[in-house]
C-alpha cells in the first residue's frame, strides 16, 4: 500500500500541467524534437524533465516600427512610423518555431518589411506619401510581404503607415501645393458655375423672343378688332362711372373721379 503511495506521488511529482489560452496554441518539444500536432486551448500536461510547451500567439499582433532614409522616386530619404499587422497561421506553428524560430518577429517579419517599404517607396514620389497615394502603398508593402511570408506560417494582414517624416521644406512646399491645386479646383467649379448660368439666360432670353415673337406673329386685323370689342363689353358691364374716348378701334379710359 505505501509503495503505491509512493509511487502515485512520484508521478503527480514528474507530472506538470500547463494551460494555453485562446487566442494562441501550445507546440509540444519533447527531447528537442517538436511535435507536429499543435495543442489548442485548455490543460495540458506534461513531463517537465522531458519536454516543454512552447506557446505562439495565433491572434493579430501590432508590430510597430520606425523606418529611417526610406528612398523615395526623386531619391528623396524619408523616415515613417509605421506598423504591421499579422498573425501565425495555426497549425503551422511548429513549422515557424522549427524553420525560423521562437524570435520570428526580428527574424523574418522585420526584415522583410524594410525590404517589400524599400521596395514599394522607390516607385513613389514623396508627395504621395502625404495624399491618397498612401493607402495605396501600404496595400502594395503588405502584398510583397505576404507573398514571402504566407509560405512561411506567416499572414500579413495590413500595414499602417502612421506617420511620415519629410525633408525640411518639403512638407511645406507640398502643403502649398495642395492648398494651390485645391483653390484651382474651387475656381474651376465656380467658372462652371457662371458659364451654367449665362448659358441658362441665353436660352431664357430665347425663349422670350421666340413668344414674342409668336404673339407678333399672330396678332392680324381680325384679332385686335375682336379683342378691342372685348374690352368695351367689359367696360359697358362695369359699374362705375367712366368717359371713354374712343375712334371706334381703340378705347382710351378717363376716370372721372381722378383715381
Amino acid at each position: 500500500m505505501k509503495k503505491l503511495i509512493f509511487c502515485l506521488l512520484s508521478a503527480l511529482f514528474i507530472i506538470s500541467c500547463t494551460t494555453i489560452r485562446q487566442g494562441e496554441v501550445g507546440v509540444k518539444r519533447r527531447l528537442g524534437k517538436l511535435d507536429p500536432v499543435v495543442k489548442g486551448s485548455g490543460i495540458h500536461s506534461y513531463n517537465p524533465f522531458t519536454t516543454t510547451i512552447i506557446r505562439v500567439p495565433t491572434r493579430t499582433i501590432n508590430l510597430p516600427l520606425a523606418l529611417e532614409n526610406i528612398p523615395s522616386k526623386e531619391g528623396l530619404n524619408i523616415s515613417a512610423e509605421m506598423a504591421v499587422l499579422y498573425r501565425i497561421i495555426p497549425e503551422k506553428a511548429p513549422q515557424v518555431l522549427t524553420t525560423i524560430g521562437e524570435k520570428y518577429e526580428s527574424v523574418v517579419i522585420v526584415s522583410v518589411f524594410r525590404s517589400a517599404a524599400a521596395d514599394v517607396c522607390a516607385r513613389f514620389f514623396a508627395k504621395d506619401m502625404y495624399t491618397g497615394q498612401r493607402e495605396e502603398i501600404e496595400k502594395e508593402i503588405a502584398a510583397e510581404m505576404h507573398t514571402v511570408l504566407e509560405k512561411r506560417g506567416i499572414i500579413v494582414e495590413s500595414v499602417l503607415m502612421k506617420s511620415i517624416q519629410l525633408p525640411k521644406g518639403l512638407a511645406q512646399s507640398i502643403e502649398q501645393k495642395l492648398e494651390a491645386e485645391q483653390q484651382a479646383q474651387q475656381m474651376e467649379f465656380v467658372l462652371q458655375k457662371e458659364h451654367k448660368e449665362a448659358d441658362r439666360k441665353v436660352i431664357e432670353a430665347k425663349g422670350i423672343a421666340d413668344s414674342q415673337k409668336i404673339i407678333s406673329e399672330g396678332l392680324n386685323k381680325q384679332i385686335i378688332e375682336y379683342k378691342t370689342i372685348e374690352a368695351f363689353r367689359q367696360l359697358a358691364t362695369s359699374p362705375n362711372a367712366k368717359i371713354i374716348i374712343t375712334d371706334g378701334k381703340t378705347p382710351m379710359l378717363i376716370n372721372p373721379n381722378g383715381q
